[in-house]
């Protein structure tokens, strides 16, 4: 079968929402059978990850409290594009030196990948940030935001997520992408 097959035709679109973060739509699609069916989108900016990584080899995350799960967790540092032209890299360094005081000096692209995209456009793009120095006067943290830095070595990450402590995608994506990149190293 071609892609096209799959396709899905919009017939209409009802905004819902317009939020600070979020668009909600329902939109009235034909399917591929010819049947009608209804999905509600969230439209989002998309996002940027970081993974830090310090001299002595452990991944620097921020532990805080995620009111839609009603939970504290650790995630890599993270933040949305504030328009779905703002620059990658330039988002990915404000977002390290707001959630970690860091700045870093070798930045590598590792992947990008869709968040949820049963419901949601979000895309995410994920970085390694290295050499890493602390900043005097760092920029500030969101007002909202209460973080702590944890570092832990790549075992002590794949035992959080073991433990449900790191328990979301792209954080889980990032110490994959960690552990590969060192296995890859070793493997040479």
């Amino acid at each position: 079968m071609k892609d096209t097959d799959f396709e899905e035709v919009t017939l209409t679109r009802q905004s819902i929402f317009k939020g600070k973060i979020i668009d909600v739509v329902l939109d009235e699609v034909r399917l591929p059978s010819g049947e009608m069916g209804t999905r509600e989108l969230v439209f989002h900016q998309g996002a940027v990850g970081i993974v830090p990584l310090t001299e002595d080899e452990r991944l620097v995350l921020v532990r805080q409290f995620r009111k839609p799960l009603e939970k504290v967790m650790l995630e890599i540092p993270a933040g949305k594009l504030e328009t779905t032209d703002s620059s990658h890299l330039a988002t990915a360094q404000r977002e390290l030196e707001e959630e970690t005081g860091f700045q870093a000096t070798n930045w590598r692209e590792l992947t990008e990948f869709a968040s949820s995209p049963g419901f949601a456009n979000e895309i995410l793009y994920l970085y390694e940030a290295t050499n890493l120095t602390k900043v005097n006067n760092p920029l500030p943290q969101d007002e909202d935001e209460l973080i702590e830095l944890v570092y832990l070595t790549l075992e002590e990450a794949k035992a959080a997520i073991k433990a449900g402590e790191i328990y979301d995608a792209k954080t889980i994506i990032a110490v994959q992408h960690w552990e590969l990149t060192r296995l890859r190293a070793t493997s040479k």
